[in-house]
This record gives C-alpha cells, sequence and structure tokens, in this order.
C-alpha cells in the first residue's frame, strides 16, 4: 500500500529502473500475493523468502540475503516503507553499503520501546538519508532526535494516495452486502498486535467484549494468521461464534467494508489514518499512537482499559457524526512529491539528468504538439 504510489510515480520519472524487492516477511498468500493483485504492483523482480520468525531471526536472514542482490545491482537509493522488520533491515544493509536510504512514512514516534515497531522506526530514521513524512508530528520527532532538516520532507501520506486511486473501485464490490450487513449498520474489526492477541486473557476478554457487542450490531472480523493461530492454539474458538468470522481480507474488499462500516476496532497503524479520511468512527486497542493527527484532526480515539468496558464505548462511537477529514497534504499526490524529491536528488549526483517535473512537463509539450 506504501510503495505501489510510489513506484507509480517514479514510472512517469525518466530514465528510472527499479528493482522490487520482497523480502517474504508477510508470506501468507492473503497478505501478499492479494494485495500484489489488488494494488497493480508488478511481479517482484527479487523474492528473499525469508518467512516467519523471532524478530532477530527475520531482521537476520533479510539482511543476509539482501546485502547480494544490493551488492550486484548498486542502485542509486533504497526505499523502505513503514516500520515493520523488513524496513530496517533493509535500511541497515544499504548503509553499510554505503547506498542512500529513503524512508517513507518516517519520523511517526509512540514512545513506546516495547513494540519492535518503534526500535525499526527510530533506527531506520537515523540512517535514512531522505526521510518522508506523512504530519507535522512526524517532522518534529525527527528535529528533536536531532536530524539535520535538508533530510525531512513533508510530503504527506501514500496511504491516502492508495486510498484515493481505489476507493470507487472497492465501493463496487460491494463486500458488505455479500455479508448480509447494512452499511452503517456494522462493527469492522482488525487484530494483530501482540499486546492484544499473544496473552491468552486479553484476547478472551476481546472476544467476549466483541460477542457483547454483536448482541446489538453484526462484527465483521476478517482474521490476522497470527489471531487465528492463537485462538486455536489458546482454545479460544467458542469466543468466535457470535461474530462473522473472515480470512484475511485482499485490500480492495477490506477498503469497501472500511468505508461502509458504522465502526471500526482495530490495534492497525493504517487504519487510524483511513478512517480519518474516510470519517468513520475508529477505535484503536492500543495505549498509545504514532499517528497522533488522526485523534486530534480525525475520527480516531484510543482504548487500553478493561476490554469489559469495549462494548459500551463502541456503542457510544458508532452513534456519533461521520466526519471526513483530510489533514495537510492528505491530498493523494505525496507520491508524487516523494519522486519529484527524489529526481531531483539524482539530478545533483548526475549532470544532464531529467528530473520528474522535467518528464513531466516534456510529455505535456509533446501531447500538446501531437507528438
Amino acid at each position: 500500500m506504501k510503495i505501489a504510489p510510489v513506484m507509480r510515480a517514479l514510472e512517469d520519472a525518466n530514465s528510472v529502473h527499479q528493482l522490487l524487492i520482497h523480502t517474504g516477511q508477510h508470506y501468507d498468500a492473503s497478505l501478499s500475493d492479494d494485495f500484489f493483485h489488488d494494488l497493480e504492483l508488478p511481479s517482484a523482480d527479487v523474492n528473499l523468502g525469508i518467512g516467519s520468525g523471532s524478530h532477530s531471526e527475520q531482521t537476520g536472514r533479510i539482511m543476509m540475503a539482501l546485502e547480494p542482490v544490493l551488492e550486484r545491482v548498486e542502485p542509486d537509493w533504497v526505499f523502505t516503507v513503514g516500520d515493520v522488520n523488513s524496513t530496517l533491515s533493509a535500511a541497515l544493509v544499504a548503509a553499510k553499503l554505503r547506498i542512500p536510504v529513503a524512508h517513507v512514512e518516517a519520523g511517526l514516534r509512540s514512545r513506546d520501546r516495547s513494540m519492535p515497531e518503534e526500535i525499526n522506526r527510530v533506527l531506520t530514521d537515523q540512517i535514512g538519508e531522505a526521510l518522508f513524512t506523512t504530519e507535522p508530528s512526524a517532522n518534529d520527532n525527527l528535529r528533536n532526535e536531532g536530524i539535520e532538516p535538508k533530510r525531512i520532507h513533508y510530503v504527506g501520506n501514500v496511504m491516502i494516495d492508495c486510498l484515493d486511486r481505489y476507493r470507487a473501485v472497492a465501493a463496487e464490490l460491494d463486500a458488505h452486502e455479500a455479508l448480509g450487513v447494512e452499511a452503517g449498520e456494522f462493527v469492522l474489526v482488525t487484530l494483530h498486535r501482540p499486546n492484544n492477541v499473544d496473552d491468552p486473557a486479553r484476547l478472551s476478554a476481546i472476544l467476549g467484549a466483541l460477542g457483547q457487542l454483536a448482541s446489538f450490531y453484526p462484527v465483521v472480523f476478517p482474521m490476522h494468521p497470527r489471531t487465528a493461530r492463537n485462538v486455536k492454539r489458546f482454545g479460544l474458538e467458542r469466543g468466535l461464534a457470535p461474530l462473522c468470522v473472515l480470512g484475511p481480507a485482499g485490500y480492495l474488499d477490506f477498503l469497501c467494508l472500511m468505508d461502509h462500516a458504522g465502526l471500526v476496532i482495530s490495534d492497525s497503524g493504517g487504519i487510524q489514518e483511513e478512517t480519518t479520511v474516510l470519517g468513520v468512527p475508529c477505535i484503536t486497542l492500543r495505549p498509545n499512537t504514532e499517528r497522533p493527527i488522526t485523534i486530534s484532526e480525525g475520527t480516531n480515539r484510543l482504548f487500553n482499559g478493561d476490554p469489559d468496558e469495549l462494548s459500551d464505548v463502541a456503542l457510544e462511537a458508532i452513534k456519533s457524526e461521520r466526519r471526513p477529514h483530510r489533514p495537510h497534504l492528505w491530498d493523494g499526490h505525496a507520491a508524487e512529491r516523494i519522486a519529484e524529491i527524489t529526481t531531483t536528488q539524482l539530478a545533483r549526483q548526475r549532470p544532464g539528468y531529467v528530473t520528474a517535473r522535467e518528464a513531466i512537463d516534456q510529455l505535456h509539450v509533446r501531447t500538446a504538439s501531437g507528438a
């Protein structure tokens, strides 16, 4: 979702060749192959096939597999996105090979070092030469951490680029109608973070709260593979009975469900941003968020209380007014700004190089002349 708009924008830049490397960290077909199809991404040029493992195992295996690829290709830039183990692994390998690193979605901070994602974010931003941020707080975070201003670029949110491109297409799928639920009258749930799904007591309590909520509104639950494994491992299958449980949803199906939900309950980061633009009330099952703009300007609210209270909070939230809002630069053109900044820097490195803006201007001239 984050790299697809960037790759499309760079396609418009003259003389840019892109190599797409899939680490295989997200290896389930429903979380990988379907997304490539939905987002019109080309097949990966290289698939490292890393698979599952502990955080250290994944990070180490990715680095070992990626290094010979980058040594062979010798790219001018390595783009790494988000905050997963692949993000940091790519940045570390590139930096040690003296290849400039661009980090898409830089500067986000939860201030919670118990989250592996927070460690990945902080370290990647220390390494990155070009840090592309989504909101003003991210710029402040980077400056407070001693990052030089010239490395910080406030470009907007590529997740919203994706949402704008595919919202109408997703709406035509009528995924909610296929489930027999009415628009605005169901709750959409996603759970995958260790704090919520790796503790049997916590997971059982959340499922119980969702079951209570299901007596008022249908609860649609596309279940993450990690969550599904833990439900089975902890013997919590009975807690799923009141819910409409699905397998992991592809991007388009999920966007359709999210756009038509009356409420979203999640522990995801990106969903906080998407529901802000869609205006759908969102409850984030976490004590903190690295995306504070979704609370100050959006529809997001944090919940880390007793799961027994979740149903009451959800019933109040679903009745709240739908308030779509777009923070500054969440306009669907973030990737274009990234491409312009990147190619401008390449032009400085290579005399005669044509920037993205120059390439687009030349295209317009050729089109106007009938060429």
